[in-house]
């Protein structure tokens, strides 16, 4: 069979591996059409067994043509609290195991040090993710970094870093190994009013994994309110209801090269979310596909 250059950039979701049988869900979400998948740890493993796990995954999708994506692990490794070295922990032990899943990607925060502006934490960040890095280097795997504030900004935050395009500079000339880049999703980006396209040219060789989530940018309440007010002045979407172009997007992750997973964040929009949580992932299921460009390819007779 010939390879299908659509699934160059394949459209997933992502599943709670901290789940008491992840494998169960994704057997019942994958006749929806998901062509990835992304199992997330937040924080620590929660006691997993990863081999024991990934053979679980492998064989909940079958035969089917699903592939995972990337493994995350969403904590704070930079600092010292008990859960915080559990974090650290995590991320070594996905590291030498992401093999068994079928990824060469492990995405995440950056962590961060807890009140403090965001420069302060470089020399720790440097500390932690250079051996990290080299680690992962010689086990073929690359660093893939969420670009999520988590309600931090430059003068303090409790998670995360890698969450400003200043920042990504300071990182990643702090370490510039090949294998540390960017989970990039457009969503991170409206929250502080950057206009994210020019982001994929510029960063798109430090791209290394995509979440689907948008934005909806609430411009009646910042003209009245402002912005951090009483009122949210943006709210997070799921792809197919916010305000980006995802044709364009894809379009240009395509220009830069970019093969890999675009895998649905969900959880976090007001509407779709509780007993509507899938079918608005369905919903950005299929509107991703249709501005990818469908699910099938014919190839040229000619």
């Amino acid at each position: 069979m010939m390879p299908n250059p659509l699934l160059d950039i394949r459209i997933g979701t992502m599943v709670r591996a901290n789940l008491d049988d992840p494998a169960a869900y994704i057997r019942e979400i994958l006749p929806l059409g998901f062509e990835s998948i992304q199992p997330f740890f937040w924080q620590t493993l929660g006691g997993k067994d990863l081999p024991r796990l990934a053979g679980q995954i492998r064989e909940a999708i079958g035969d089917a043509d699903v592939t995972v994506s990337s493994i995350g692990v969403f904590g704070n490794p930079l600092e010292s609290g008990e859960v915080d070295r559990g974090v650290l922990k995590a991320w070594e032990t996905v590291i030498d195991n992401a093999h068994l899943f079928g990824t060469s990607t492990v995405s995440g925060f950056t962590g961060r040090i807890r009140g403090k502006p965001l420069p302060d934490s470089l020399p720790r960040f440097r500390e932690v993710w250079g051996p990290l890095a080299k680690r992962a280097a010689d086990k073929g795997v690359r660093i893939a970094f969420e670009n999520c504030a988590m309600d931090g900004n430059w003068a303090a935050g409790d998670w995360n870093i890698a969450h400003n395009p200043d920042a990504w500079e300071l990182m990643f000339n702090e370490l510039p190994d090949d294998n540390l880049g960017l989970e990039w999703e457009p969503c991170h980006q409206l929250v502080y009013l950057i206009d994210p396209m020019p982001q994929i040219r510029k960063w798109a060789p430090r791209i290394f994994h995509v979440h689907g989530k948008d934005a909806t940018v609430r411009w009646d309440v910042i003209r009245e309110h402002g912005v951090f007010g009483r009122l949210p002045f943006v709210q997070m979407r799921t792809p197919g209801f916010g305000d980006s172009d995802w044709t364009r997007v894809i379009s240009e992750l395509r220009l830069a090269g970019y093969k890999g997973g675009i895998d649905i964040e969900g959880w976090h929009d007001p509407v779709y979310r509780g007993d509507l949580e899938i079918t608005g992932q369905v919903r950005a299921l299929e509107y991703l596909q249709q501005c990818r460009g469908g699910v099938s390819y014919l190839p040229n007779p000619m």
